[in-house]
This record gives C-alpha cells, sequence and structure tokens, in this order.
C-alpha cells in the first residue's frame, strides 16, 4: 500500500463498513446512532456553544488586525478566479441545499410548530422565528468555515504545505504530521467530510421528491429518493469528470442565477413591504441579541434546551462537519486574496444573502400561515417550499425553477465533494485522479442512500453529530495553530510593532 493512498484506503474500509452494517442491520445501526447522538447533544451541547463563537470572535479580530494585510500568497499574487466566480462557487459549496431546504420549513416551524421561545403563532414569534434562524445560518457558521478554509490557505499558498487539514498543524505538532498523527487527522476529517456532504445529498434528494409529489402527486418514499440520487449521480460525475476550472465553475454560476431569480420572483409577487420590514427589524435584532443567542443553553428549561439541542446543536454540528469539505475548496479557489478580503466575504457578504433568502421565503410561507390564507405548518419540510409557491403567481414555472436548483446545488455540492475527498486522500494533489474521484462520488450517493433507508432524514442528522465532535477538536488545534503562525510572521514583518516612547 502506497503511503499516499493510506488515508483513501483505510477511510474506505471504514465507511464501507459503515455501508454494509446499514444494509445487513439497518434497525441498529439507527439506534447505536441515535444513542451516540444523544449523548452527544447532551453532554457537549454547551462546548458546541462555547468553540463556535470563540471561532467567530477570532474571525472578527483577523478581520480588523493589521494581519489582514498578509496575502494568500506572494503580495504580488493574483487570484485565480474574478470576485463574482469566487462567491458563487463558496456560497454553492457552502450552504446550497441547505437553504433551500430550509429557506421555509425552518422559519414556519419557529413560528408555528415549536418556537425557541416557547410562543407559537404570536407576532413575537414571527419575531423569534426570523432571528433564530439568521442566528443559525449567519456569521457563526461561515466563521467555522472561514477559520478552517484560512487555516488550509495560509499554510498551503504561504508556506508552501501540502493541502491537507494535517499540514495546517505543522506549528504544533512539527515533523509529526507527516507521520501517522497526520494520516490519523486526515482520516477523520475524510469521515466527517464524507458523512457531512452525505448528509446534505440526502436532503436534497428527499426534498427534489418532495417537490416532485406535490407538483404531479407522486410517491415519496426510499425508493423514489434512490432513482433521484442515482440519477444526479452520473451527472455530477460527468461533471466531476470536466474538472474544477469547467464543471464545478460553470455550475456555481448557474446557481446564482437561478437562485437570484427564485429570489426575484418570490420578493416581487411575494408579501413585498412584510418582506423588507421583516428583514430590517430581524437585523436589528440579530445584531442586539447575538452574544445572548451564542451563549444559550436553557439550563434550568428542558423543553427550551430541547428545542437548542434539536436546532442550534445541530446546525453547529453540520457546519463543522462540512467544514474540512468546505474550507478545502474555498482555500483552493482563494489564492491571490487578502486575509481581510477573505474573511470580509466569507463571513459577511454569504451570510447577508442568506438573510436575505430566508426573509423572503421564511416571510412568505409566515404570512401566509398568520393572516389564515393556508396552514403551511402542516406540510412536511421537503413539501414547505412548494406549498409558499403554489399560491403565488407562476406556481409551476417557479415550482419547476426550485427543483432545478437544487439538482444544481446537489451536483455541485456532490461534484465539490468528489474533488476535495480526492484531494485529501491523495495527499493534498490538486488533480486527483478520475478514479479516485468517481469511487468518492459513488460512495457519497451510496452513504446517502443507506442513511435514508436506516432513518430517514433523523438518521442523516444524527451521522452528522457524531461526525463532528472528533473534528472540532481539530478545528480548536487548526485555530491555535494559525494564531501561532500569524504571530511569527507578524514579527517577522513588521506587522503592527509600537514603537516603545522614551520615558
Amino acid at each position: 500500500m502506497k503511503p499516499r493512498y493510506l488515508v483513501f484506503y483505510i477511510s474506505i474500509f471504514i465507511l464501507t463498513l459503515l455501508v454494509l452494517t446499514g444494509i445487513i442491520i439497518p434497525n441498529i445501526l439507527e439506534k447505536i446512532t441515535l444513542t451516540i447522538q444523544a449523548f452527544i447533544s447532551d453532554i457537549f451541547g454547551w462546548y458546541y456553544l462555547i468553540l463556535v463563537t470563540i471561532i467567530l470572535v477570532i474571525c472578527l479580530y483577523l478581520l480588523i488586525s493589521p494581519v489582514g494585510r498578509i496575502k494568500l500568497g506572494n503580495q504580488d499574487e493574483k487570484p485565480e478566479f474574478s470576485r463574482t466566480t469566487w462567491i458563487a462557487m463558496l456560497f454553492s459549496a457552502g450552504m446550497g441545499i441547505g437553504i433551500v431546504f430550509y429557506g421555509t420549513s425552518e422559519p414556519i416551524s419557529h413560528y408555528a410548530i415549536s418556537s425557541p421561545t416557547g410562543e407559537v403563532g404570536t407576532n413575537q414569534a414571527i419575531k423569534d422565528a426570523l432571528r433564530f434562524t439568521f442566528f443559525h445560518w449567519g456569521i457563526h457558521a461561515w466563521s467555522i468555515y472561514a477559520i478552517v478554509a484560512l487555516s488550509i490557505a495560509y499554510f498551503h499558498f504561504r508556506h508552501n504545505k501540502l493541502s491537507l487539514i494535517s499540514a495546517t498543524l505543522h506549528p504544533i505538532f512539527g515533523n509529526k504530521v507527516n507521520g501517522m498523527i497526520g494520516k490519523g487527522i486526515d482520516t477523520f476529517s475524510v469521515l466527517a467530510t464524507v458523512l457531512g456532504v452525505a448528509t446534505s445529498l440526502g436532503f436534497g434528494a428527499v426534498q427534489i421528491n418532495g417537490g416532485l409529489a406535490y407538483l404531479f402527486d407522486l410517491s415519496t418514499n426510499i425508493w423514489m429518493q434512490f432513482i433521484i440520487i442515482a440519477f444526479v449521480t452520473v451527472l455530477f460525475l460527468i461533471s466531476a469528470w470536466s474538472g474544477l476550472g469547467k464543471g464545478i465553475k460553470i455550475l456555481s454560476n448557474t446557481n446564482m442565477i437561478l437562485a437570484g431569480a427564485l429570489l426575484l420572483l418570490m420578493f416581487v409577487f411575494g408579501p413585498t413591504l412584510f418582506i423588507l420590514h421583516l428583514f430590517t427589524d430581524t437585523i436589528g435584532t440579530y445584531i442586539q441579541k447575538l452574544p445572548q443567542m451564542s451563549f444559550r443553553i436553557a439550563p434550568l428549561n428542558e423543553d427550551i434546551r430541547g428545542w437548542i439541542t434539536g436546532w442550534t446543536i445541530f446546525y453547529w454540528a453540520w457546519w463543522i462537519a462540512w467544514s474540512p469539505f468546505v474550507g478545502i475548496f474555498i482555500a483552493r479557489v482563494s489564492k491571490g486574496r487578502s486575509i481581510r478580503e477573505f474573511v470580509f466575504f466569507v463571513l459577511l457578504i454569504p451570510s447577508i444573502v442568506v438573510f436575505l433568502w430566508f426573509s423572503t421565503f421564511g416571510g412568505s410561507a409566515i404570512s401566509l400561515e398568520h393572516n389564515g390564507i393556508t396552514k403551511i405548518s402542516s406540510l412536511s419540510a421537503a413539501e414547505s417550499l412548494f406549498g409558499v409557491l403554489s399560491h403565488y403567481p407562476l406556481p409551476l414555472v417557479t415550482s419547476i425553477t426550485a427543483i432545478v436548483l437544487i439538482g444544481s446545488f446537489f451536483i455541485t455540492s456532490a461534484d465539490s465533494g468528489t474533488y476535495v475527498l480526492g484531494m485529501m486522500t491523495t495527499n493534498g494533489s490538486h488533480s486527483p485522479g478520475n478514479k479516485i474521484k468517481f469511487t468518492w462520488g459513488i460512495l457519497l450517493s451510496t452513504i446517502a442512500i443507506v442513511l435514508l433507508y436506516t432513518g430517514g432524514l433523523q438518521a442523516l442528522q444524527n451521522m452528522m453529530i457524531i461526525a463532528a465532535l472528533p473534528f472540532s477538536i481539530i478545528i480548536a488545534l487548526m485555530t491555535i495553530s494559525l494564531l501561532k503562525a500569524l504571530r511569527e510572521e507578524a514579527k517577522q514583518l513588521g506587522i503592527g510593532r509600537i514603537k516603545k516612547r522614551k520615558a
């Protein structure tokens, strides 16, 4: 076995065991994952809240720090992609399927089913619904991506290290990262990435199935989802074969066009003034109450703590599990950006777009239900978007656009995932072979199907939280390593040095 492919074979072996277990004894796998997930959520919820908030604070520090002038590469390095394409690529990789799946279902759930503050169906519930949705999808989430991507990009483009998670820990472990410690770190990263991406693919398949069922009265079951995943797998493998500069670039720009068109149609045909008022008011309360929400664990209220576990802790785990994939991908396309530019655009621009998206689709859903027009909350999460679109002009056009958008995000996420996994399992190669990428593509789809088969969306969420815990420790070490390296370089370059006054 070649050392270069050691991580590949170990990861494939572990994930194959998971797949076989899910096929042979699905009920036992579901019970085991549920037990582990419950234990992690109950015991480590406080840890996730503190860790993610610290990461956010560090990102904000880097945004205003003098080290922000340092470029990811040589100081005269020019970016490989235009800023528009760059933003489209990082956004498509970062949250594509998720914002479409949860765009209506999360706000309407917080408003009508289970409020984060215990009030349901009230005016206050509307405000709380959007505020906590912003919290889950805003700068906390993107700070996780930013710190992982920045660490990888900095050490790779600035210090010529390999594009691997383990390479970012050289300031802490030294040359040990080139041995079994590094292989273990990279294997954990691969497992977290696979489960994170597979979860999103599962969400995408479920929502495409839900949309087709709502529009054309088709059945909603594992077999339909299997067909959807198989069909999309063929498409994203074709895209993966064409390479980063063609397939992913074209798809990312297509995603932004489709998402922009759908957002504009909903904004124009929906309750426009209500959306604008809701967006403006929620931005204010989000900023005002951000510190309180960041550390909210509800130690004396089991119901609210259960809500926090089911939503906030799940999201933090999701972003952590996705971060090696998104981080490596964003790092790969960010050469030539300064640290300040990188943090600003990765942290703030996607968050604002996400806020507009949830205000538009979530606000439209809440408006329909609050005004007694229809009960969107009675629909499944996969069907809620299509239920909203059906009550506004051009429902068939917007619904089909939404299905195409989900499929396009599906392909982009899987395509990016196969590329990143190929890099991670070929010692950081920027051109992993098609056989490696195809292997990962098929395995990603297989795991998504197995997890849906063993327990549907709940099984996907359970595996996400389990995969995130070990990698959260790696993220903490990456952050420490990055700060240590930046401090040393700042000293060498004389950045931020203040001359002492004479007594």
